[in-house]
């Protein structure tokens, strides 16, 4: 079989979701550890967004990520393309959803569901690169305030955060995808591992066990940045 027709086939559209998937997994570790830098004010109360902002500065001004940045997004519209090709393809055979197990009628919901899962996570995104992305790389010189640390001038994104989060349909469409992302990682994370390899029924339970706490934790965090804000738990004045 030759390379095009494997990555055109049904099992290489699975090698190709599993490995962005992977990748995705590993960009999710990175993001959360460095959005989770909001929760310093919690802990400081003169931080008022210091380590985050020096954080999302350092993201943004270093060459190495934002090339990095482009082998992102292109990891996430290959996941997309490749996940709905799969879910058209398996609809098409079976008249079913993509990652129904073989005949199993109680097959777990999200299992059914990758393809709206993915479709909520993908406005999700959307809204999430319009709010943030954007004016820290694009627009900024309209829609972003300063910070100075030290004589340093940097883009004030915590403000824009607390901004955007003083809102509630901000903050209940954020949580919509940070629960549309737990669902979708539940089955994702173990299906990636799957897909390259791992049969071995001592490291399937290690990756279940991993998948089923990745699943939870990180979402959490995530969501727990906009009920931070605007419940006040972080704000940008000093306690």
């Amino acid at each position: 079989m030759k390379w095009s027709e494997f990555f055109t086939s049904s099992v290489g559209k699975k090698f190709v979701m599993a490995f962005t998937g992977l990748f995705l997994i590993s960009f999710l570790i990175v993001h959360v550890g460095i959005n989770a830098c909001v929760f310093a004010d919690m802990y400081e109360d003169s931080d008022n967004g210091e380590m985050f902002n020096k954080a999302a500065h350092f993201m943004g001004s270093s060459y190495v990520i934002r090339l990095m940045e482009i082998g992102l997004f292109a990891g996430i519209l290959l996941h997309i393309v490749q996940g709905y090709l799969l879910e058209v393809q398996n609809r098409a055979r079976r008249k079913q959803g993509y990652a129904v197990n073989m005949g199993s009628q109680g097959s777990a919901w999200y299992k059914k569901s990758m393809g709206l899962l993915g479709t909520l996570i993908l406005l999700f995104l959307i809204i999430h690169i319009a709010h943030f992305w954007v004016p820290s790389r694009i627009t900024y010189e309209e829609t972003l305030s300063q910070a100075s640390y030290n004589g340093r001038e940097m883009h004030d994104v915590f403000s824009k955060m607390a901004d955007v989060f003083s809102q509630p349909v901000w903050v209940l469409l954020y949580l919509l995808g940070c629960f549309s992302l737990a669902w979708h990682l539940l089955h994702g994370f173990q299906s990636s591992f799957r897909t390259v390899g791992v049969h071995n029924k001592k490291w399937l339970g290690v990756v279940h066990s991993a998948g089923v706490a990745f699943s939870i934790i990180v979402p959490l965090i995530f969501a727990l940045m906009p009920l931070s804000f605007y419940f006040g738990w972080v704000t940008t004045t000093t306690k």
